[in-house]
This record gives C-alpha cells, sequence and structure tokens, in this order.
C-alpha cells in the first residue's frame, strides 16, 4: 500500500524524487512562507498521512500528535531538533528522526569564519558607505580593522561543527582555546589547541568567541550580561549555533555600550524576530539564517531526510533516529 508523506514546505527535487520513486504519495505545502502550527494542523487533517518531513521553523508537539494519530514518523530537516517535542514522541511510540549532513557541517564552519573576517575587516560598513556615496578616496583612517592572523579564537563547542571551525582558524594562524563538555583530544593532538574547563576560565582570554552548541535548557543564555562583560573590550562574539544561547538584549547593551566590540549572528533568540535596537548597531553583522545554505549541502540533507523515511517504511531503523 502506498505512503502519504506531507512536506511542510518546499525542500530540493531531490529529496521529493527518492521518496516519489518508492512510490510513495508526497503533498507538498505549496507556500513558502513558514507555516503556523494552525497551518500544519490544517493540512494533516486534510488526509491521513504516515510521515511528516518538517522544518526546524516548524512546532511539533502533542497538538500536531493528536490531529494525526497515523503519523508515526517525524523526519526534520534539520540537524538540529528542538522544535520537536521529543518526549511527547517517545510516549506515543513516534519515530523522530534529523538530517546531520556533513556538507551542513562543512558550511557552517565556513559561514563563521566569513563573519569573523566581516567583523575584523569591517567589510559590511564598508560596503553600505561605498554603495550610499560616500566614498570620495582612498583615507589611511578609513574603516581600519583588526588583523585575525596571530589573535585567539574560543570556541564553546567542539563537535562537528567547531572542530571544523577549528581547523580553518588554525590555517588562517590563530590560537584555539576551546571548552566543552567532553574533551575534543584530536583537535588538542592536531590543532594544538588548549582545553579551557568552563565559559568563564575561556571568554577573558580570547579575541573571538564562536558558539557551536544545542539548545538546551543548560545552554539557554549561556551568553548573558556576565559573561559578556568577561569577554575583552576587543573581542568579537559569532552565533551560528542556536538564537536563544545568546541574551539579545544583554548583547545590545554590550555592543551599544562597547562592552565588545562587536557581534556576528546567523540565528536569533526570538527567530524570525529580530530585535530593533540590535538593527540599528553598526558593530554587528546579521545574516538571515543561511549558514548551511550551499547548494551541496542542501541537497545532501534533502538525501539524508528521504532516506530516513525509506527506511522506516521498508522495515529498518532509520539512521538519524534522535528519540530511539
Amino acid at each position: 500500500m502506498s505512503k502519504n508523506i506531507f512536506v511542510t514546505r518546499e525542500i530540493p527535487d531531490i529529496g521529493i524524487k527518492i521518496l516519489k520513486e518508492k512510490g510513495y504519495t508526497v503533498d507538498v505545502n505549496p507556500k513558502s512562507s513558514i507555516p503556523t502550527q494552525k497551518q500544519i494542523i490544517s493540512f494533516l487533517r486534510k488526509k491521513q498521512y504516515d510521515a511528516v518531513l518538517t522544518l526546524l521553523t516548524d512546532k511539533i508537539d502533542k497538538k500536531v500528535f493528536e490531529v494525526a494519530p497515523s503519523v508515526k514518523l517525524y523526519v526534520n530537516y534539520a540537524t538540529g531538533f528542538d522544535n520537536i517535542d521529543i518526549a511527547a514522541a517517545k510516549e506515543r511510540g513516534i519515530v523522530v528522526a534529523n538530517a546531520p549532513a556533513d556538507m551542513s557541517s562543512e558550511a557552517v564552519a565556513e559561514h563563521t569564519i566569513a563573519l569573523m573576517l566581516c567583523l575584523a575587516t569591517r567589510i559590511v560598513e564598508g560596503d553600505k558607505f561605498v554603495r550610499a556615496g560616500k566614498y570620495k578616496g582612498w583615507s589611511p583612517m578609513n574603516f581600519i580593522g583588526t588583523d585575525v592572523a596571530g589573535k585567539t579564537l574560543g570556541l564553546i563547542g567542539t563537535g562537528r561543527i567547531g572542530g571544523r571551525v577549528a581547523k580553518y582558524a588554525k590555517n588562517l594562524g590563530m590560537k584555539i582555546l576551546y571548552t566543552d563538555v567532553n574533551r575534543n583530544e584530536q583537535i588538542e593532538k592536531e590543532l594544538d589547541a588548549t582545553y579551557c574547563d568552563s565559559p568563564d576560565t575561556l571568554l577573558p582570554q580570547v579575541d573571538f568567541v564562536s558558539l557551536h552548541v544545542p539548545l538546551l535548557d543548560s545552554t539557554r543564555h549561556l551568553i548573558n550580561e556576565k559573561h559578556l562583560k568577561m569577554m575583552k573590550p576587543t573581542a568579537f562574539l559569532v552565533n551560528t549555533s542556536r538564537g536563544p544561547v545568546v541574551d539579545e538584549k544583554a548583547l545590545e547593551f554590550a555592543l551599544k555600550n562597547r562592552v565588545i566590540a562587536g557581534a556576528g549572528l546567523d540565528v536569533f533568540e526570538f527567530e524570525p524576530k529580530i530585535s530593533s535596537g540590535l538593527k540599528k548597531l553598526q558593530n554587528i553583522v546579521l545574516t538571515p539564517h543561511i549558514a548551511s545554505a550551499s547548494n551541496e549541502t542542501r541537497d545532501q540533507m534533502a538525501e539524508i531526510a528521504a532516506n530516513n523515511i525509506v527506511d522506516f517504511f521498508e522495515g529498518r531503523t532509520p539512521r538519524n533516529i534522535v528519540n530511539s
């Protein structure tokens, strides 16, 4: 019997093709805007679905589970899965899987380094200056930035992404300090990285701080007023992990008052809403959650997500199950 799959928003065709070639019926939400939970529930009521392919922006909890009892598999088109109530899913015997693409780690690491370089060289400020017609010729004092080579990078979290950022930073001539719940002996050996037992130990020593932790109760507002004050006034903060890891109100105050030199954010605490105060500041670079947005990454994510669904329906355990 054919399986019915609902996809909450458009993903690359390569993933849809895999599912259709298996004979599954695939319904894709035709709207490009982020669906509300109410809209997702409305879609699920139209047909008896067997699986749902979700995005990180979709809130999937018991309200969704209750209106679609036939759905026994939710696959998140993302590495993270904090948008899904894992405990509630497990209680109902629902399987949840994600799509942790190797290329995603590479893309996010590259974006992290790009934000660091933008902050150091003031590229975004310079671009706005030129476009506004203010450039009247070379000046020795125009947009003076800072070198990256010789500086110290502090990594909070050294999993797949953090480890790649460390490698890139080392190649740029940076010294690496890191803190994590587990020591990363590989980057200590290969990159001469130095372990710090806590963010409190790491933050005062570094010139750039890059966050690579999942969103947990223990990491929410990990970077807060206290920790921002620990950083050097010349230091920069970069966040490509999850928005709520940073207390944006505290960050706005720190940037306005030059507690730190600048910040680069690809994710936001109340995404997609962004603090109007942050948007007015010149010492911050903002990108719209695009760190993993490369063709190679998005195609690989679509393949992984689709293959999780195929595995499930063919009697195999999805390779990326997160609530086993």
